[in-house]
């Protein structure tokens, strides 16, 4: 790899060797010696085949940092321009994409729209991080620099995922498509929203309007509720949807229920709602599953999956299915095939937490998540295989590692003053424990063609607001980006130190946009 001398914010001097700072890890890149890519107030965004509406969506975000039009045209490029072209020779998939930047222009080619998308996030960390900022004064003082580079690039896994419990504490519609830009910066496609649990209903549905009346009424630690209406999930969807993050909407069944029982007495067995409910224990409530209760229950729950279907353009609907410790073991497989059933029956794929791995009657390609350890306890292993056993796939969690809500092993306070995190799944998670495990390798008898892909969850209990948020996810989430998007490591194990070097030149643009990032040991963050 050859020397680069201009001083950007993505082109780091290492043990004399250039380190890019991209994250996750292109399949490919090389920096040349060659004179770079300089933004120009004369710079245009020209647009190729179905590539205008990516072209905007960068370009919207680029003239408010640069001051410059930046207008999106057709026609042909100029060494001062940015060409976004659909071209189907541009990689294999239709996430992937080619970048080559230098005195002559730059290029990003891909097989459709989402490719093009994912080469323009490498593009904006290749520019100088000031491009984050909302402040046009911010012009760096050697321009708009961006390295002579070539990338090739796809990702390794299809579903590459953040989850966001926004049940134990609400966080509001602002807080969540900040958060889908910022996932989005590292490639990953999938926000799962965890929009119900004992301490609140997040979602409104029409046919129930108490599970919002009644059951968004609290949250963990009597810090307030809230939900969103459909217009505000529509707006997320949307939002999402220009970034190319799909929205999975995750019920959480059979378990887990206490705000929908406190909402509707006829959920319950013996017709008594509960209290609403601020603690974080869990493993308490169910969904009824006796005779009695029958038309009450799958009423409740054809209804709910049908609204949901509705809102949801996306392919898939989460159902759950974890910790339901109060439900005998027939009631339980009970629940599971009429709630497996209820969401297929929207046309939708269903995703279920691994648990649900115990029926053997789950409907066709039903996913798995896994989110056992690393080292697979009890019959953790044996029920996630068993989702593929029945012709489905599974996304990998494991808790230890890809938990972002674990704490930091010095349990710093958080940037409100507050301690965060929990200790559960075996004690802390640090940032080289969230980059050093390799999917393939944590379920036994679990071939590579079986994972679906990775997601990162991360529960609020303890995390209130979204600087807190911001602390707990980065920087861990960028390990786990990196796990879903670039290839397998050669040899079975990642370079940490290079991974570190680009993590610093990263951080600027976190900084630059504001985020409340942890800066862990062990990486020199760049002022």
């Amino acid at each position: 790899m050859a020397r680069v001398e201009l001083r950007t914010c993505t082109a780091l001097q290492q043990n004399g060797e250039a380190v890019t700072g991209i994250i996750p890890a292109p399949v490919d890149i090389e920096y040349t010696d060659a004179a770079p890519f300089v933004l120009t107030g004369r710079s245009r965004f020209v647009a190729v085949g179905d590539a205008a509406s990516v072209a905007e969506t960068f370009a919207a975000r680029a003239r408010i940092a640069t001051g410059f039009d930046l207008p999106v045209v057709a026609g042909e490029a100029a060494a001062s321009d940015i060409a976004l072209v659909i071209d189907a020779d541009a990689g294999a998939g239709f996430e992937a994409y080619t970048l080559t930047s230098g005195a002559d222009g730059v290029r990003i080619s891909a097989p459709g729209p989402a490719g093009l998308f994912w080469g323009t996030q490498t593009l904006r960390q290749l520019l100088p991080a000031e491009i984050e900022r909302a402040d046009a004064a911010r012009v760096p003082a050697e321009g708009w620099i961006v390295p002579a580079a070539s990338v090739a690039d796809a990702p390794r896994f299809a579903y590459r995922g953040s989850m966001l419990d926004v049940a134990r504490h609400f966080f509001p519609v602002e807080d969540v498509l900040d958060h889908i830009d910022r996932i989005a910066l590292l490639k990953l496609n999938v926000l799962h929203l965890h929009l119900t649990d004992d301490q609140g209903w997040r979602l409104q549905i029409d046919a129930w309007p108490e599970l919002t009346g009644i059951g968004a009424s609290t949250s963990t630690g009597g810090d307030g509720g809230g939900f969103y209406t459909k217009a505000d999930y529509r707006r997320i969807v949307e939002h999402a949807a220009e970034r190319f993050v799909t929205v999975v909407p995750e019920i959480d069944l059979p378990g887990h229920t206490n705000a929908a029982l406190s909402a509707y007495p006829e959920l319950n067995c013996d017709g008594v709602a509960p209290k609403p409910y601020e603690g974080t224990e869990v493993g308490f409530s169910s969904l009824c599953a006796s005779a009695e209760r029958a038309e009450a229950t799958d009423r409740f729950l054809a209804d709910v999956m049908n609204e949901l279907a509705a809102m949801t353009p996306g392919p898939w609907l989460h159902v759950g299915g974890d910790e339901s410790l109060a439900t005998s073991e027939a009631d339980y497989l009970d629940l599971v095939r009429r709630i497996t059933a209820a969401g297929a029956a929207t046309g939708k794929t269903v995703i279920g937490w691994h648990e649900m791995g115990a029926s053997r009657e789950l409907p066709a390609g039903t996913v798995g998540q896994y989110w056992d350890f690393v080292t697979p306890r009890e019959r953790a292993a044996e029920l996630t295989t068993s989702f593929v056993e029945q012709g489905g796939s599974v996304i990998l969690s494991p808790a230890d590692v890809a938990y972002l809500d674990m704490k930091y092993p010095d349990d710093p306070d958080g940037p409100l003053g507050r301690k965060l995190g929990q200790l559960w799944a075996d004690g802390p998670t640090t940032l080289e424990e969230a980059y050093s495990w390799e999917p393939a390798s944590i379920v036994p008898g679990l071939a590579e063609a079986d994972i679906l892909g990775v997601e990162a969850p991360v529960w609020t209990e303890t995390i209130a607001a979204a600087p807190e948020l911001e602390f707990m996810v980065f920087p861990r989430i960028t390990a786990i980006a990196e796990i879903a998007w670039s290839p397998a490591p050669a040899g079975g194990s990642r370079d940490e130190a290079d991974f570190h070097a680009r993590l610093a030149s990263l951080g600027t643009h976190l900084d630059a946009l504001g985020i409340a990032a942890r800066k862990v040991a062990g990486v020199t963050w760049l002022e």
